[in-house]
């Protein structure tokens, strides 16, 4: 008998709304390019909507709560790497299985997206095929900066960045792969190797800056999500390996 009045009380649990699961947003940047976000939306207990957000920049954010009423999707969050002071304002309206609306950063500034589902991950073992070099040693044939001014350039068969500036961004669009890159960076140096624009491998002097790396992850972390289990940087100067 109690077995049947559990499935019982499970059998009627509302449906959860459509906008539970795992979105891939594109914005559209004040100059027109694409760029890429992504949202988690769960239901926590009795109903209530949580969930994770990363933006164009930065690492995952919890969200405490999403309200979903009259097919529109909204939360608030606070600001991280954006700047301005105001939270970050979201609102989507469901249309079939997909999303739309806008994205009011913390100065105000909007940016219009769409969002589909993100595919799932299972899928069968992919055939590999031979090793395709991203950079030819010479140039940046294959590549695309985004954001801010361009500080990357060919320097000795080297990918070298002057300054903070500008991201890299391969021309290509990928499906499955496997990445190796190998990185130097000067002491204190901070940077990163986003994948898809939804991860980042996290590249840092962590020999050097412990409390950084306490924040980060240190090299090799990604960012946000896993902090290696033991800190194997080398150390400033020296190529590692990823």
């Amino acid at each position: 008998m109690t077995a049947l009045a559990v499935s019982s009380l499970a059998a009627q649990e509302p449906a959860p709304p459509p906008v539970v699961g795992t979105w891939d947003l594109t914005l559209t940047a004040r100059d027109g390019r694409p760029r890429p976000s992504w949202l988690e939306v769960h239901v926590s207990g009795n109903g209530v909507l949580v969930g994770r957000f990363v933006g164009v920049v930065g690492s995952v954010r919890p969200i405490s709560r999403l309200t979903y009423a009259n097919d529109t999707l909204r939360f608030a969050i606070p600001p991280q790497w954006e700047g301005g002071a105001a939270d970050l304002q979201f609102a989507g309206v469901v249309t079939g299985d997909g999303l739309g609306g806008t994205i009011t950063d913390p100065n105000g500034t909007p940016y219009p997206f769409t969002a589909v589902r993100a595919p799932a991950l299972r899928r069968a073992t992919p055939t590999w095929a031979a090793p395709l070099p991203l950079f030819n040693g010479k140039d940046l044939t294959g590549w695309h900066t985004v954001g801010g001014t361009n500080q990357w350039s060919a320097v000795n068969g080297v990918l070298t960045n002057a300054k903070g500036g500008a991201n890299l961004v391969t021309d290509a669009l990928y499906t499955d792969f496997k990445l190796h890159v190998e990185v130097r960076y000067p002491p204190r140096g901070n940077s990163g190797v986003y994948l898809r624009g939804r991860h980042e491998v996290q590249v840092e002097d962590s020999v050097v800056t412990n409390a950084d790396a306490e924040a980060t992850g240190g090299l090799g972390a990604i960012y946000g999500f896993l902090i290696p289990n033991q800190n194997a940087a080398k150390g400033a100067g020296k190529w590692e390996m990823l």
